[in-house]
């Protein structure tokens, strides 16, 4: 879909907030250059795909360090839910918005039943506190991974899915587009600004 919404061309930029460069050295190359942008440094040997010209950084996505449209297209898939407070995620979207001429952002939508990050019905809504006591023990994810104490109380304190309303309020000048599950339910939202 992200092809089709913006036919990269190879003369652009994109800049992937959050995401990592296997996303982009496993397709054909679409781009000039990519870079990926994540708060913590990621390993990339740029000479592994040099026609790809990925270069991998480290940062903030809520103080990005670029100029003004300095990109074709700003992307971000599945990150901003996870900067943590609603101001973060202001200062996120307000970013992005800022260096993308082009915006593609994705986000799972807090009306789904299912939460993604715990593959569980319903936790998501519950308050914090009891979401901290249950995912551990009643939930996919903690049955899997198997997180510590700190692990559950980091991922409910920065991860904070978003509402179609909030989302319009974030991104106001990009079309928002409703992936559903079903036909019917809302399963995530994309921001859009071509």
């Amino acid at each position: 879909m992200f092809v089709n919404t913006f036919s990269p061309r190879p003369d652009q930029s994109l800049l992937d907030v959050g995401g990592l460069p296997e996303v982009w050295t496993s397709q054909p190359v679409l781009f000039q250059r990519i870079d990926t942008l994540n708060i913590h440094p990621v390993d990339l040997d740029p000479n592994a795909f040099p026609q790809h010209n990925v270069r991998s950084l480290v940062g903030d996505g809520c103080a990005l360090g670029f100029a003004d449209k300095s990109y074709d297209i700003a992307f971000s898939n599945s990150v901003i839910e996870h900067v943590g407070s609603w101001e973060r995620q202001q200062a996120f979207a307000r970013e992005i918005r800022r260096v993308g001429k082009g915006v593609w952002v994705q986000a799972p939508a807090r009306e789904c039943p299912l939460e993604p990050h715990y593959m569980a019905p319903f936790v998501h809504w519950l308050p914090k506190g009891v979401q901290r006591k249950i995912i551990r023990w009643l939930t996919p994810y903690g049955w899997l991974q198997k997180p510590s104490p700190g692990e559950v109380n980091d991922l409910v304190e920065n991860t904070r899915l978003l509402t179609k309303r909030e989302i319009k309020i974030l991104f106001p000048d990009c079309n928002i587009h409703v992936e559903k599950m079903l036909g019917f339910i809302p399963k995530s939202y994309i921001a859009i600004r071509k």
